[in-house]
């Protein structure tokens, strides 16, 4: 067999499908409480009502949309009180895995937290919203991996899922986004140092530090 023919690893047509419905969601083109509107997204992206429907459950197990019997799908609505209740418990998950992570990662593990970085500084000067916010997601969840913790993993997918929307749309001042830039500099010297306790406290007023900036962007929108 010729070493050079291997399998072509690309996304399944679900993966892609549940890839670019949450990005809509999250990116705020399909709103809160807002009706999906399967047929055209169907037509959109090429596929009949099936995948699409399955690709609808897997965002509705992570809480971004809400299934109605013989209604189709709506956007869900995140309350502030429940992002209020939320982002605390996120935030110290985060801060958890700051300290692990110092203590388990790899070198191989900085070395690729250290390229996202890079590649997220990038995006930035940019001024890429999109690819800055992927490479930034990248980073979060490199450090929750490198903290090799199972359940501090699963428990954080299963809550990030409902506030990631409102992390995408807290960067939306300059001010709050060179901030956020300035923190992640700082959270990878606390990593290459491996100071488990600088990083985790970094990481927890990272998450609070967003949250106060979605609260500033919705009282600005509802002024």
């Amino acid at each position: 067999m010729l070493q050079g023919a291997q399998a072509i690893q690309r996304p399944s047509l679900h993966e892609e499908l549940v890839e670019r419905l949450r990005n809509l969601v999250i990116e705020d083109e399909l709103k809160p409480g807002e009706k999906i509107p399967e047929k055209e997204l169907c037509a959109a992206f090429s596929v009949s009502r099936t995948p699409l429907r399955e690709a609808l459950k897997v965002l509705a197990s992570e809480g971004l949309i809400v299934l109605q019997a013989n209604r189709g799908a709506r956007v869900s609505e995140v309350t502030m009180e429940e992002l209020a209740q939320t982002f605390p418990v996120i935030a110290t998950l985060e801060q958890l895995a700051g300290e692990l992570a110092c203590k388990k990662m790899t070198d191989a593990d900085l070395a690729s937290i250290e390229q996202r970085h890079n590649d997220m500084i990038d995006s930035y000067a940019a001024k890429d919203r999109q690819s800055y916010f992927k490479a930034n997601q990248d980073i979060h969840n490199a450090i929750i991996k490198a903290a090799r913790n199972d359940v501090l993993e699963s428990h954080h997918r299963l809550l990030a899922s409902r506030v990631r929307r409102a992390r995408f749309m807290a960067n939306i001042s300059e001010e709050r986004w060179a901030q956020a830039i300035a923190e992640h500099e700082d959270m990878l010297k606390h990593l290459k140092a491996r100071d488990a306790q600088a990083l985790g406290q970094l990481m927890r007023n990272h998450l609070m530090n967003k949250f106060s900036a979605h609260m500033r962007s919705a009282e600005t929108g509802a002024s």
